[in-house]
């Protein structure tokens, strides 16, 4: 952004000022009312027709008759995660790199929400290549099935038309694809209870986990090419739990491990897998619960539209080694990629923050995409 551009100077301090509102409006998962009202409100200003489901707020281009144009979503969710200690107030600062906002939400994802209700602002009905529809949702940093996107795919039947959708994820401008699955097992392995001084006399269920921890410390990631980019599967152990007392030896021990699992692959086949690693590694009993089973997401780089957008904004394409809600849209049938301003390794930080000039770009190339060409 030059201070020379009155026009960029205009839209940054708009973004910064829209960037800041929404940091500054508390929306820990589960407590994204307030943050949905001030959205519906902005949206309500607009020429958009705006629709509510739960706490997910939808807006879209007035319908006109017969309108061939291909429908094209813009899609960010509400909610952060906890704010961690030593987290103040929001502010923005200038450093050497330019200015930056610093708060809760900065990368993830108020900036991305800025961008699309500064988008949604500048919509025309009747103009443009494209119709256009936002979907602000909530609960995207909970568990998988409760988040607020679900319902709105079920009970939106126009959200079906999409085109393409754009996830404003952070990603520092970076169009990802894909994304990659995800699996939790609660696994638990049984022993038998006697007293830590006679440990012979029973059969302790944390040293029975040893040769899978074991194997899964020497696991190495494994990269699996698809659509033309590299996502790495690993299998890691998140939670461990086991013992009541110092003096007994325990008879219970539990882990959660995450199979993060790439595109191309079922959750059946992944849990398959994991199954296998379990049950050649802990010689005894033990069980498998799986929970959030999230699927990988489909990598969708032969889409047009995402094609004409690249060839407008020359962004760099990567494989999103992590999951997204790029995968729920890919199970509606809609294309998606992830694609924000927010900065990626800035997100779920202490002193949360992202750069001005970010969000300025990321609102430039969605409006140069959406403009009349």
């Amino acid at each position: 952004m030059s201070p020379s551009d009155p026009v960029d100077a205009g839209i940054g301090a708009a973004l910064v000022a829209e960037t800041v509102r929404l940091c500054s409006i508390a929306s820990v998962t589960g407590d994204e009312a307030a943050c949905a009202a001030h959205v519906e409100t902005e949206l309500r200003k607009t020429a958009l027709t705006v629709t509510r489901v739960g706490e997910t707020i939808l807006a879209r281009s007035p319908e006109l008759a017969d309108d061939p144009r291909p429908l094209v979503l813009f899609v960010g969710h509400t909610d952060t995660v906890p704010p961690k200690p030593g987290d103040g107030p929001v502010r923005v600062e200038t450093m050497g790199t330019g200015e930056r906002i610093i708060g809760l939400g900065a990368s993830d994802m108020k900036s991305g929400l800025a961008v699309m209700l500064a988008l949604a602002r500048g919509i025309v009905p009747g103009a443009g290549l494209y119709r256009v529809g936002f979907v602000f949702y909530d609960k995207e940093e909970g568990p998988w099935a409760i988040s607020g996107l679900g319902p709105a795919l079920e009970q939106v039947s126009w959200l079906s038309e999409a085109a393409l959708a754009f996830c404003l994820e952070p990603s520092d401008n970076v169009v990802q694809v894909g994304c990659l699955g995800s699996l939790h097992a609660k696994v638990t392995i049984y022993g038998r209870a006697a007293h830590s001084a006679r440990p012979w006399q029973g059969e302790n269920a944390i040293h029975l986990a040893g040769p899978l921890l074991t194997a899964l410390a020497a696991r190495k990631p494994t990269d699996h090419l698809f659509g033309g980019h590299v996502f790495r599967e690993v299998i890691s152990a998140t939670l461990a739990s086991g013992g009541k007392t110092r003096n007994v030896i325990p008879d219970r021990f539990e882990l959660n491990l995450n199979f993060r699992f790439a595109p191309g692959r079922s959750i059946d086949s992944a849990e398959a897998e994991l199954t296998d690693l379990v049950r050649r590694h802990v010689p005894g009993d033990v069980t498998l619960e799986y929970a959030e089973r999230a699927p990988s997401g489909r990598v969708v780089t032969d889409n047009a539209l995402l094609q004409r957008f690249l060839a407008l904004n020359g962004n760099a394409v990567t494989a999103k080694q992590a999951w997204t809600d790029v995968a729920r849209l890919g199970q509606a049938g809609i294309d998606a990629v992830n694609l924000g301003p927010g900065e990626s390794a800035q997100a779920h930080q202490a002193g949360e923050s992202t750069a001005v000039a970010l969000i300025v770009e990321s609102y430039r190339q969605f409006e140069r995409f959406l403009a009349d060409g």
